[in-house]
């Protein structure tokens, strides 16, 4: 019998033996989609108007070399994708909003060997995505680890539409273009893989903080503002040691929450008739000294003049809350910053390093018992996403994700 030596993979049965020798047994990760099953349109969720979602059928593109294709399970909603859907502040429309997804590698180029921590990837991985810097800018080229700050940064979700069309995590699939930074997460769960991008923002801003010097084991430490953002704050404090949390929110349930993640003591704000007695409450959780340290995550300017108010003398804080516009706010540079002597710190979104760390936060929290995946209150289907938007902004949960239907 004669065999045509093109019919056999030598490499691939040489590999083989040579693991078998060596007693060694490479996982399989089974993927939920085989290349031949892979369609050739697929569904997205378009922002095609001020409060207008529209569901469209796309062609899914070939994948290039440095490119990959995913099969989305699944993306958070977030206060900047609420934005963007009440009024286009960044002049995005039409675009495939969703920049906290996860999903499924279902096809990949051949020059995509490893994630952006050096971890082999193939199909069948699950992943997330982080930033895609441009590169060539001086952040890029003189400060490569700011890339958060780089002036043309791109992330998925709040990419215009173009050719691709697929370039955000609320719709079926979704593709990687080449320098994108990405992360495999096999050993997460969906619902802490829909976590991951949130619990960055709030990681890269505990860590601007901690360059204060000003966080400590006995720091009494106060959150205003208890949204995802809030309360994953909250929850990556308390991982830190930190037992003197205090939060400060208008809405009782998330409240309770937060001390169901670590706060020690909670503020209901709507009791109190003016700034005076707001601070006297704060006051009154610290021993009469006011806040080591502070975090303001509300995109509310009253709150980020209010907030200067509760940190001691010494003390510092860092604003997480605006990611977009909201207007401006007065304080006073006498009382507020010069005479307290305030250090200040701001925080905008998150590095790729900081993904790594956000990776072990969500594992520690899970290990001393935090109930980090109750944060997730709603899910929707693709068809439901003007829904998931109006419960958003009615803040009737506290974090609603897209669930992919048809994964």
């Amino acid at each position: 019998m004669i065999v045509e030596i093109n019919d056999i993979n030598i490499e691939e049965i040489v590999r083989k033996v040579l693991s078998n020798l060596k007693g060694e047994a490479k996982e399989e990760i089974p993927s939920s989609v085989s290349p031949s099953a892979i369609p050739q349109t697929c569904r997205a969720a378009v922002l095609t108007g001020i409060k207008s979602i529209q569901v469209r059928e796309y062609p899914i593109p070939e994948i290039g070399d440095d490119e990959m294709l995913v099969k989305v399970e699944g993306c958070g909603i977030c206060g900047t994708d609420v934005h963007e859907y009440k009024g286009d502040p960044f002049g995005l429309i039409p675009v495939v909003l969703g920049h906290e997804g996860t999903g499924e590698i279902v096809k990949i180029g051949k020059n995509v060997k490893r994630d952006s921590a050096g971890n082999d990837v193939g199909v069948g991985d699950k992943i997330v995505t982080c930033v895609v810097p441009c590169g060539h800018c001086d952040v890029c080229l003189n400060h490569p680890d700011k890339v958060n700050l780089c002036e043309n940064t791109k992330i998925y979700g709040l990419i215009p539409d173009d050719e691709y069309h697929l370039n955000g995590w609320f719709a079926e699939y979704l593709v990687i273009r080449k320098g994108s930074t990405f992360f495999k997460v096999n050993d997460l769960s969906l619902d802490l893989r829909l976590l991951i991008e949130p619990s960055a923002v709030v990681v890269h801003a505990v860590e601007r903080a901690k360059s204060t010097g000003l966080i400590k084991f006995n720091s009494k430490v106060l959150v205003q503002g208890c949204g995802p953002i809030g309360l994953l704050l909250i929850a990556v404090v308390r991982t830190l040691g930190v037992e003197n949390i205090i939060a400060i929110d208008g809405n009782e349930k998330r409240l309770d929450f937060a001390r169901k993640l670590g706060a020690s003591h909670t503020i209901d704000f709507t009791r109190y008739s003016d700034v005076e007695g707001l601070v006297e409450a704060v006051k009154e959780a610290t021993g009469g000294k006011g806040a080591d340290f502070a975090f303001q995550c509300t995109g509310v300017p009253a709150a980020a003049a209010n907030i200067w108010k509760f940190v001691r003398r010494g003390g510092g804080l860092c604003e997480v809350g605006f990611f977009v516009n909201n207007g401006e706010c007065q304080i006073n540079p006498h009382f507020d910053i010069c005479n307290k002597e305030i250090t200040a710190v701001g925080s905008w979104t998150y590095t790729p390093q900081d993904y790594l760390t956000t990776f072990d936060f969500l594992k520690r929290a899970k290990g001393i018992g935090l109930p980090i995946e109750e944060i997730i209150t709603h899910r929707f289907c693709l068809d439901e996403m003007n829904k998931a938007m109006e419960v958003n902004m009615r803040q009737e949960g506290i974090k609603v994700v897209y669930i992919n239907d048809r994964f």
